[in-house]
């Protein structure tokens, strides 16, 4: 039977099927066309599977193995993939990742994150330094003035600067002027007698939870520190509480209930425009109840300058001492270390106010005038405990003075 007889048939079915007679011979060819053209279709998504196949066998074989944070890495992550090869691709089971090879600086470790915390700081300070022993003919009165001159305006303060003079004027015999290593030995040396460091761990109470009260002006860091803290606690295995103090800020609370969750601390919060002290109450109920081994309690950025504000810190200290007796256990006062003399002045008037007991030291990393640590330990009395010298939650570190003498005078 040739073409024709086939066609002839096809159009007698369809005729029978319900076709128009006259139709029939039309209606055959258009069905015979779209039949070759469906065969056609299916011959070439065939032939394209193959080819992906193949191309995907030949990358394995001759490709280099790309290691994964690599530039390559990154390339073949985005690397757009077409729909049909996404449809016919075989599933396959993920691979296991190979074990990642320590590099030489990895990980960063305390003392090194310190040290880049302090990196401004010591360009400012020992790279001056260093170009003022080049400049003199010998150690006299006018390097000790240049010197001088060099420590105040890295923030060491009149009264810390005047000592640290003094004291190396009676030293000078000590330094060669052709190692300046040994200017930062002796400098540092002096500069650590004058550091008072917190005690290496908190307050253990005798009952009931360690509470942190935690005050400072606005936008020294202080939500953030407090939630950086409770982190912290948390990841040692403590239960912790937070009390949203600070009432008056809009979206203060909010901030609060965010660490608290990344922290998985309990907050306990009020209306906006509450009376703090009616928080701080709540809170201490709260942590008592619940057997919290650590309160902290947010305040309200105020301006140190504004009485009635500070004496409503006081009454946040009575409420929670008669709640709590002895607390709160630490006053811990945070500073921004970017504003220099201001955060001295804040911090002499809220001793005077609320009794500080110690301090946390935000954005050391963001200035070239670390020398406020020295000023705030010399001139006040008063420990520095935390210092931030970074964005992440381990960059909220205990602060060890001999630790920042050497990460100060460290060699690149």
């Amino acid at each position: 039977m040739d073409f024709e007889h086939w066609l002839a048939k096809l159009a007698d079915f369809l005729v029978a099927a319900g076709v128009p007679a006259e139709h029939g011979p039309m209606a055959a060819l258009g069905t015979v066309f779209l039949a070759l053209t469906l065969l056609s279709l299916v011959v070439v998504a065939l032939l394209l599977r193959r080819n992906l196949r193949s191309g995907k066998v030949r990358a394995e074989v001759t490709a280099e193995p790309v290691v994964e944070g690599s530039e390559a890495a990154a390339e073949v992550a985005t690397e757009e993939v077409s729909p049909l090869e996404a449809a016919e691709a075989p599933v396959s089971e993920p691979r296991p990742k190979p074990e990642a090879v320590p590099e030489a600086e990895q990980p960063v470790n305390l003392f090194q994150r310190m040290r880049q915390g302090l990196a401004r700081t010591r360009t400012s300070l020992v790279g001056r330094m260093d170009a003022l022993l080049g400049s003199h003919a010998s150690l006299d009165r006018e390097f000790l003035e240049e010197l001088e001159e060099i420590l105040i305006t890295s923030d060491f303060g009149m009264q810390a600067t005047q000592e640290l003079i003094q004291a190396l004027t009676g030293r000078l015999k000590e330094i060669d002027q052709s190692q300046p290593g040994q200017l930062h030995r002796v400098l540092g040396e002096e500069i650590r007698a004058r550091l008072k460091t917190g005690e290496p761990d908190w307050p253990t109470p005798e009952s009931g939870p360690l509470v942190i009260m935690v005050v400072g002006v606005n936008g020294v860091g202080k939500t953030t520190t407090i939630g950086k803290l409770a982190k912290q606690f948390a990841d040692q295995g403590k239960k912790v509480v937070l009390g949203a103090g600070d009432t008056f800020r809009a979206a203060a609370a909010e901030q609060l209930e965010i660490w608290g969750a990344r922290a998985g601390a309990e907050v306990v919060r009020h209306a906006e425009g509450s009376d703090p002290a009616a928080v701080a109450f709540d809170s201490a109920k709260a942590a008592v109840a619940r057997k919290a081994d650590v309160l902290i309690l947010d305040t309200a950025g105020r301006l140190h300058t504004k009485i009635n504000l500070m004496e409503e810190l006081k009454k946040v200290r009575r409420v929670v001492d008669r709640e709590i007796p002895g607390a709160p256990h630490e006053t811990l006062l945070v500073l921004d270390a970017t504003t220099g003399q201001n955060a001295l002045i804040q911090a002499r008037i809220f001793q005077e106010a609320v009794a500080v007991s110690c301090i946390a030291l935000t954005k050391l990393d963001g200035t070239a005038k670390g020398g406020i640590v020295v000023a705030i330990s010399s001139q006040l009395d008063l420990p520095v405990r935390l210092v931030g010298v970074g964005e992440g939650v381990a960059d909220l570190r205990p602060f060890d003075a001999d630790e920042f003498v050497a990460a100060l005078f460290a060699n690149d």
